[in-house]
């Protein structure tokens, strides 16, 4: 602890010492803040609103929807081989996504603090724990590294911080019984740390491996009748920074194509009503709920159709790409055949966008401008087409990620799980 650098020392010491009161008060604010139940405010604090189930339980640290949906996959794998899996979310959104994983058990993630993490890990006494991309909390490392849990980092990203604070960086990824990155730059950046080579893997993003987003066919076959075939696009995942360049891009796009519409899907739609404001303001026609009508936008205001939305549109702009929130997961664009338009600002997940420029199954637009002559330029073009098959290609050349992620962990766990296979 003596050589710990001092931020980590003044973390782990407030996260003792912190009264609890001001513990409590913290729990509210946080779950007030996302808007979760206020019957799961325990979690919070450590209180499982669940029983531990007999066997094996791998916990699976994932803060919100897009780190949720990049172990989905290796969570069924996990249960599939007999162990039980519980995911931890820090957003209200995110826990709705691992609910949507059938077997999965989700709770709040608690407080990094002494009390909250000690109660957590006494009830659940987790066989293999795993923090998910770059969520780590020094708290909640230190306990379970005490008692004896392995522990995984997966599929951990570029991080500028590793840079900026070395130390501290080191000191928590010394916990860490294996960590796997994203490309062979992050192992790197990992192990110039000190991180022992044979513990730090590189067998690609588990979100490019990710299934595809699921669709219900009798819905697909009844929005595309809506649409009827009408010159469409997408606007997914937007923030408050990328809306207005999108009605703009809209209205300068739908010059070139008479009968263009839209499909704007906030990443909070909480937002939906001051959008559906912005929408009318600008003259025009928007229909929420199930189905698009016959508006010129279908502003979706709620979560769970995103599978539908990249089926539907052949050409989808990913948000949080001209805002500060660094882009989202655009693998999930790709793997259901559309073609992508991203801005500049996208360094939660460069290499993935990277991989898909350079491939032409995406293109960067650095402004509302630049986003209107794209869409305007791809819409039943071409080069539309040609990105598309682009986008096809690229995602059969990620298959093997999951699978090796999934061996890499079965070194830490006990060989003999309780079997989930029902006798004859």
């Amino acid at each position: 602890m003596s050589s710990a650098p001092w931020a980590l020392r003044l973390w782990l010491g407030g996260s003792r010492a912190l009264p609890r009161l001001a513990e409590i008060a913290l729990a509210r604010r946080v779950h007030r803040g996302q808007s979760s139940a206020p019957a799961r405010l325990g979690e919070r604090l450590g209180r499982a609103t669940i029983k531990r189930p007999e066997g094996s339980v791998v916990w699976i640290n994932a803060a919100s929807v897009g780190e949720v949906a990049s172990v989905a996959d290796l969570a069924r794998d996990l249960m599939a081989e007999g162990h039980r899996v519980l995911i931890t979310t820090t957003t209200t959104t995110g826990g709705s996504r691992a609910r949507q994983i059938d077997g999965v058990m989700h709770q709040y993630q608690p407080l990094d603090t002494a009390r909250a993490t000690g109660r957590f890990l006494d009830h659940w006494q987790p066989d293999l724990a795993c923090f998910v991309e770059g969520d780590l909390w020094p708290r909640l490392l230190a306990e379970a590294s005490a008692r004896n849990v392995p522990l995984a980092l997966l599929n951990a990203r570029p991080s500028r911080s590793r840079t900026r604070a070395p130390k501290l960086n080191a000191a928590l990824l010394s916990h860490f019984d294996l960590v796997t990155a994203q490309t062979d730059e992050v192992r790197d950046e990992i192990t110039r740390l000190g991180m022992p080579l044979d513990r730090v893997l590189a067998p690609g993003d588990l979100k490019s491996a990710a299934a595809p987003l699921p669709a219900d066919p009798a819905r697909l076959t009844a929005l595309r009748a809506r649409f009827d075939g009408a010159p469409l696009w997408a606007a997914v995942s937007t923030h408050a920074g990328d809306e207005a360049p999108v009605i703009a891009a809209h209205l300068e796009a739908r010059k070139r194509h008479p009968g263009l519409r839209l499909i704007l899907a906030p990443r909070h739609p909480d937002r939906a009503d001051v959008l559906a404001t912005a929408l009318t303001d600008a003259g025009l026609s928007v229909a929420r709920g199930d189905m698009p009508g016959q508006a010129e936008v279908w502003l979706v205001d709620r979560l769970g159709e995103t599978g539908l939305i990249y089926r539907l549109a052949p050409l989808v702009f990913l948000g949080g790409s001209f805002g500060p929130q660094g882009g989202h997961n655009p693998w999930e664009v790709a793997a259901l055949g559309a073609a992508l338009l991203h801005g500049p600002r996208v360094s939660n997940a460069a290499h993935a966008h990277a991989v898909l420029d350079k491939a032409g199954a995406a293109r960067e637009v650095a402004d509302a401008a630049a986003l209107g002559a794209a869409v305007g330029g791809l819409i039943g073009s071409g080069q539309l087409s040609d990105m598309r098959a682009a986008a096809a290609q690229v995602m059969t050349d990620r298959g093997q990620t999951r699978p090796r992620t999934l061996a890499a962990l079965r070194g830490l766990l006990a060989p003999d799980p309780v079997s989930t296979e029902v006798a004859p």
